[in-house]
């Protein structure tokens, strides 16, 4: 069984490589969010390897480190 999507998107070429095209730039600009992120973590001086800890971002700006079910929960549950 086909969704109406798939039906829609092999029925249109150049419907279906724009989206690809959009869906891909989306997903990079996720994981250049998470490396950076990382990369202050790992960079921190109050953060220590198996700390179960976050950085999170501020309402202001900046971050802070914070527990990773208290920042992840934030969004609502992820697959």
């Amino acid at each position: 069984m086909v969704s109406e999507s798939t039906k829609y998107y092999n029925a249109n070429p150049e419907k279906k490589r724009k989206k690809n095209a959009t869906q891909a730039k989306f997903n990079k600009t996720d994981v250049a969010n998470r490396v950076r992120l990382n990369r202050i973590n790992r960079n921190d001086p109050n953060s220590k390897v198996g700390d179960n800890r976050d950085v999170s971002h501020k309402k202001g700006g900046g971050y802070t480190l914070e527990a990773q079910a208290k920042n992840r929960a934030r969004k609502g549950k992820k697959p």
